[in-house]
């Protein structure tokens, strides 16, 4: 598969509550643009809701966030996670998302952890909170030391900002939840998520 960093400029993290809701936001997303969706397990619809997406829209790219444990990776691959994404890091987890063989992007939000993780051979990874650890003055100052790495940025990106990290040289695509907002989803308004794909698929 093609890096994770690489499939579009913007990842949409969702947050599901509502398996059913799943399929018809997902199919948005990927006509707006954005085949790389990222769903939270944050709720107990989300593994229901990556496993419809992974069988019922076979254009996304349908990964899994917020994974913090290894059950967590066994239970998201098991489901139909195409890829992984965590918050943070530990070495069991870090063992348990390389054994899953599918692509991960762990969390990071100092240079330590870049270190760690590079010397471990991984050089994609989530850069999180983004805006909260220090946005893209942080990830310019990474960019001369640690050439290597290269990141998703995450956590209150908006629009606005988007572009700010995507011109940077070590940011392969950000992470957003800007695209979906929750008064469509409630309203299951699919025609204004694909619309606000759309724009965010021509940030790049």
């Amino acid at each position: 598969m093609t890096s994770v960093l690489d499939l579009a400029p913007v990842v949409p993290v969702v947050v599901l509550d509502d398996a059913a809701d799943a399929v018809p936001l997902a199919r948005a997303l990927v006509a707006g643009g954005l085949p790389a969706i990222e769903v939270t397990l944050r709720t107990p619809a989300a593994l229901d809701a990556i496993r419809a997406i992974a069988d019922g829209v076979p254009r996304a790219v349908v990964g899994a966030g917020t994974v913090v444990s290894a059950a967590g990776v066994a239970d998201a691959v098991a489901a139909g996670a195409r890829f992984l994404v965590s918050p943070g890091w530990t070495g069991g987890l870090l063992d348990a998302m390389t054994a899953s063989g599918v692509p991960f992007l762990p969390g990071v939000a100092t240079a330590s952890e870049v270190v760690a993780l590079l010397e471990r051979g991984i050089s994609e990874m989530k850069f999180f909170p983004a805006e909260a650890a220090g946005g893209t003055a942080y990830l310019k100052s990474l960019a001369g030391p640690l050439p290597g790495a290269r990141f998703c940025p995450t956590g209150g990106i908006s629009l606005a900002s988007a572009p700010e990290y995507l011109a940077l040289p070590n940011v392969g695509c950000v992470g957003g939840t800007w695209m979906l907002p929750p008064d469509a989803v409630a309203a299951q308004d699919w025609g204004r998520v694909e619309a606000l794909a759309r724009e965010a698929a021509g940030l790049r």
